[in-house]
């Protein structure tokens, strides 16, 4: 929900566009997971590996992916927290006093228990859950936005919140940012690749790719919606979260964001598995320490209580999404996988994925390097009237 920070145009324009590089980038690297025959590359660090060298690949993969996801995890603890106090305003109005720390709170606690869970295959249930509960709530905020704007429209101004020139600039950029957050799949396609069995007759990116294409379309048919009755219904003064606008049915909205609680309760884990993977791989291969429960428990437990802290010191939701969507998302959703694609394939300069490739990395830079101005513009601003712990 954008559109009051870059406007109609802009906005759409900019949903749109990423889209289709993160699409194309996503396709490149369901190609890649499997291009060396008889090898399998389930990690993202792996095929940066064999596209850059041991080493180098390694250092320029390894550090980015690892970044969108503890990036992830922080902003989910956020969103989980801010969206189950939302749910309780409404159906009890007395919890309004309680702090967001309590509620983000106990959505760590929740990440305590369900971290234990040894790897992805034993969370298909919770992030089968995860998807139905995102499309339910994109519905409800799509419905109930449309009604607000058939009934409670009047008033209604659009364009963009800031009044000022330099406002509107970094208004822009951190909802770039904001949009390039929606797209952070890539950083874990390998990984989910690689869970799926594949053979000579029948390799994993077939599988693959018709999961991506059935999530791409969700992804559109939702930001789209949603993103577009949001703003046509409340204009400039949307919030980043539509759901935190909307009040009724009290019921219904209250329902909605129990659903994004529930949503990025099983989406926190599938970008920790890979982080907890890494964790554990090091501990036991460079520190020799015994493989088991008690490893489990002790790593994952420090590594999602360090997630909570910061989740808790800092909630902001808005600028979160703008520095973290520019700063670490870009290069693994927009460009990293184009690069590797024009270093393994050696497209035909000027032909179709030679043109395209250097366009969404030119374009995937260029945020990389410009929205985190604005994400970080917009947390300096509400440090300002903001308290540790509130």
């Amino acid at each position: 929900m954008q559109c009051h920070k870059t406007g109609w145009f802009c906005g759409s324009v900019v949903l749109v566009l990423s889209w289709l590089i993160t699409f194309y980038s996503f396709w490149q690297l369901v190609e890649m997971h499997e291009m060396v025959p008889g090898k399998r590359f389930d990690r993202y660090p792996e095929l940066g590996q064999h596209c850059f060298g041991p080493k180098l690949g390694y250092w320029v993969v390894m550090p980015q992916q690892l970044a969108v996801q503890v990036a992830t995890g922080i902003v989910y603890g956020v969103t989980g927290g801010k969206s189950l106090k939302k749910c309780f305003e409404l159906i009890w109005p007395a919890w309004g006093d309680y702090r967001t720390t309590y509620f983000i709170l106990f959505f760590v606690c929740l990440q305590f228990v369900i971290s234990q869970a040894p790897n992805f295959n034993s969370l298909k249930g919770v992030s089968l859950l995860a998807a139905i509960m995102s499309i339910s709530y994109a519905a409800i905020a799509f419905f109930a936005s449309t009604i607000q704007g058939v009934h409670h429209r009047e008033g209604v101004s659009y364009g963009v919140r800031s009044p000022t020139v330099s406002g509107q600039l970094f208004d822009f950029l951190n909802g770039c940012g904001t949009i390039a957050f929606a797209f952070a799949g890539h950083s874990v396609s390998l990984e989910i690749q690689a869970t799926i069995p594949s053979t000579a007759e029948k390799p994993s990116k077939y599988a693959m790719w018709k999961g991506v294409v059935v999530a791409y379309v969700v992804v559109a048919v939702c930001y789209g919606t949603v993103s577009v009755a949001g703003y046509w219904a409340y204009g400039k003064h949307v919030e980043d979260d539509v759901l935190i606008s909307l009040m009724r049915p009290a019921w219904l909205i209250a329902l909605a964001n129990f659903m994004v609680f529930v949503h990025v309760i099983g989406s926190y884990q599938v970008f920790a598995m890979p982080v907890f993977d890494q964790i554990e791989q090091y501990l036991v291969e460079e520190r020799g320490l015994a493989p088991g429960r008690p490893l489990r428990i002790i790593c994952r437990s420090i590594y999602v209580a360090a997630i909570g802290f910061v989740s808790i010191s800092v909630p902001f939701f808005g600028g979160l999404l703008g520095l973290f969507g520019g700063l670490f998302f870009a290069s693994t959703s927009y460009f990293m996988p184009c690069i590797m694609w024009l270093v393994t394939q050696k497209p035909k300069r000027m032909s179709f994925h030679w043109t395209a490739s250097w366009i969404s990395i030119v374009l995937g830079f260029l945020l990389a390097v410009l929205s985190p101005i604005g994400g970080a513009h917009t947390i300096i601003v509400a440090f300002k009237t903001y308290s540790f712990f509130s």
